[in-house]
């Protein structure tokens, strides 16, 4: 069984400075970029199962430059919808709702009508992301990846964990790192988190 990778994309200007970036389609930074790239010695010369990738034009471009191959696109990898929240950071927020989390009190709506997410919402869509690939993790020896965006993954890892969704608030994940979900005896476990990963190489002996 296959182990299920997990990327999230590399810095934009927003994620950068700490603004909420969710169906806002932002490019890579150049340094986003340089993050990305540095991601490719890991891959270079592995074959996986499946590479599933964010509609979003961070996650893809990362995927690229990580020099990911046959990559898929699927909506529920998108971001958090933040609603009313897109484009604000936390520091902003709290200067007229000083105890608001993301995780507990989700977002209100956005000017345009759309609702935004709550924790709940995006757990569905990490459910059905999981549900997916769990017969292809099954059938195959090779890893499977995902790259996205750093809140839904939180989210995903709690929900493979069989948390609850607002349990992603434990995950801390910076741009452009790996995090590995594995299994042992059996049983869900995480095996990597938030790494920037050296490239495999031959040991001599």
């Amino acid at each position: 069984m296959g182990d299920l990778l997990l990327i999230r994309h590399g810095e934009t200007e927003w994620s950068a400075t700490g603004r909420h970036t969710g169906r806002t389609d932002l490019p890579l930074t150049p340094e986003g970029e340089a993050e990305a790239r540095t991601l490719a010695p890991f891959f270079q010369g592995r074959s996986f199962s499946f590479v599933l990738a964010s509609p979003l034009s961070r996650a893809r471009h990362t995927a690229e430059l990580a020099g990911l191959r046959g990559v898929v696109t699927d909506e529920d990898l998108c971001e958090w919808d933040y609603g009313g929240y897109e484009g604000l950071t936390t520091a902003l927020i709290h200067e007229t709702r000083p105890d608001w989390s993301l995780w507990r009190d989700g977002v209100p709506p956005h000017p345009d009508g759309r609702p935004g997410e709550s924790a709940q919402d995006v757990g569905r869509r990490a459910d059905r992301v999981l549900e997916r690939v769990a017969p292809l993790l099954a059938a195959s020896a090779e890893d499977g990846v995902v790259v996205a965006h750093a809140h839904l993954l939180r989210v995903l890892a709690a929900r493979y964990l069989g948390l609850p969704p607002s349990e992603g608030r434990l995950f801390l994940l910076t741009t452009a790192t790996v995090g590995r979900l594995s299994t042992e005896h059996g049983l869900p476990v995480v095996a990597g988190w938030n790494q920037r990963p050296l490239p495999r190489t031959a040991v001599s002996t």
